[in-house]
């Protein structure tokens, strides 16, 4: 097998890999750094440009795994997208929100290569992407060799999936992003035990070691136990969300909360791409029953839309809950903008439920201390940090042990290590050389060939 990580950056951003097995060349995921901008925040596909790309495989509908799929399918008209049935339901969706954000960026931000595509180009692309039932078996013949695709709950995000290749003799498992926890809106990963002769492995959590009293309920008693001290106080609370999966999780808790009197009274704000998301859940719940979510629960909970001008560095003051995107307080979304007036008083706090790049806004304010400055750069905002900033322990990704214990079992001649920082990796590298010592383990440098 061939194999090369086409994400320039490495770690985690435009994910993407080209896989070759006999005459047949894979695609697997095409993602945009949402670290970056422009042509550099997508996948280098100039690497597989001389290449006939067969087939394209999707392991999930986030943007850093999707955001750049028009272009490769722009290079590769013949290449069939195959993907869950959930995701077949969403992607349309993501893609087209995507466009728009770019569009847009293009006018306030002056990128020239936005949007890098249109609304047309993925209304002509939809009829090329394939749904696969999970665990249904689907065969790919090239000009000599064949391939057997199976699809796996891979838990994470609704639709996401672990994806089975069987090519002649061999077996091969890419785990895509997975979680093995149940979450409340959706079942935790599924994953086929036994021997695989390779692995590729996503290595999200490797730095971290979850504490033994910090299970997905806990943390979920934790966050409203502090969202009530908040309010009590005569505060705001921002929760920053994932616009796909967890702002829909983070509703039906807080739906849960209020049903059951945990919740304290205050309005709730919650508005945009993960609101419109709602009513794909709901229709993915009803089609699939993939995902436990009824949109019935927005009208209850009274939700209402976040104010449509946000001042940067300047508190709302309306003491409530908002719920809004971006998850790791990526620059001009709203709750980058939120957050620069929240953060300056110390009434209010600021409550992160997902994985945060270090080397985003939101993982620079999780970084840092009460009294410390910090700077809103794209807004032009420098305040004290007064709020509370709080972590819990509500990723969508598999804790480092559960994941190393997926890659023990199958006894895996090789191990690939996609979806991560250099020291994630390099905790998975350590930890396969002592309980698994007969493995080649392969942390793959970007853009470079590997035979595996």
């Amino acid at each position: 097998m061939n194999l090369i990580d086409l994400n320039r950056e490495g770690g985690i951003g435009a994910n993407s890999l080209f896989i070759q097995l006999g005459d047949i060349r894979i695609l697997v995921d095409c993602g945009l750094n949402p670290k970056l901008v422009g042509r550099a925040a997508t996948p280098d596909l100039g690497k597989i440009r001389d290449q006939s790309i067969d087939l394209i495989l999707i392991t999930h509908c986030h943007l850093d795994h999707i955001g750049s799929l028009p272009l490769a399918m722009r290079e590769h008209p013949n290449a069939p997208v195959l993907l869950s049935q959930s995701s077949r339901i969403l992607i349309e969706r993501m893609l087209h929100n995507s466009s728009s954000v770019m569009t847009r960026q293009k006018e306030d931000q002056q990128i020239n290569d936005y949007p890098l595509f249109t609304h047309e180009e993925i209304d002509r692309l939809s009829k090329r992407f394939t749904a696969i039932p999970y665990g249904q078996v689907k065969r790919f013949r090239g000009n000599k060799d064949e391939i057997e695709i199976i699809f796996h709950p891979a838990g994470h995000v609704v639709g996401a999936a672990g994806i089975e290749i069987h090519h002649k003799h061999r077996s091969i498992f890419i785990t895509g992003d997975v979680l093995f926890e149940d979450q409340r809106t959706l079942p935790g990963a599924k994953f086929p035990a036994g021997h695989f002769d390779t692995v590729i492995m996503e290595t999200t959590r490797g730095t971290t070691e979850r504490a033994v009293d910090k299970g997905r309920v806990t943390e979920f008693g934790r966050l409203i136990d502090s969202i009530n001290d908040t309010i009590n106080r005569g505060g705001s609370y921002l929760i920053p969300v994932f616009a796909l999966g967890r702002m829909q999780e983070v509703l039906s808790v807080m739906h849960d909360a209020r049903k059951f009197g945990k919740l304290v009274d205050c309005p709730i704000f919650a508005s945009g791409l993960g609101m419109d998301l709602a009513d794909y859940f709901d229709e993915i719940a009803r089609k699939t029953r993939h995902v436990n979510f009824n949109r019935n629960i927005i009208k209850e909970l009274k939700l209402k839309p976040t104010p449509r001008k946000l001042n940067p560095g300047e508190d709302p003051q309306q003491n409530g809950l908002y719920i809004i995107s971006s998850g790791m307080l990526v620059e001009n979304t709203p709750s980058y903008v939120l957050a620069s007036g929240l953060l300056g008083h110390a009434r209010n706090s600021i409550g992160f439920v997902g994985y945060c790049d270090p080397d985003t806004p939101g993982g620079a304010l999780l970084a840092s201390k009460p009294g410390d400055s910090f700077l809103f750069e794209s807004i032009h905002v420098k305040t004290k940090v007064k709020a509370r900033v709080e972590r819990f322990e509500l990723s969508g990704h598999a804790d480092r042990d559960e994941l190393l214990q997926f890659a023990v079992q199958t006894q895996a001649r090789s191990v690939v290590l996609t979806h991560g920082d250099p020291a994630a990796r390099a905790w998975f590298v350590e930890q396969l050389a002592q309980k698994v010592p007969q493995t080649k383990v392969i942390d793959p440098v970007p853009l470079q060939l590997y035979q595996v």
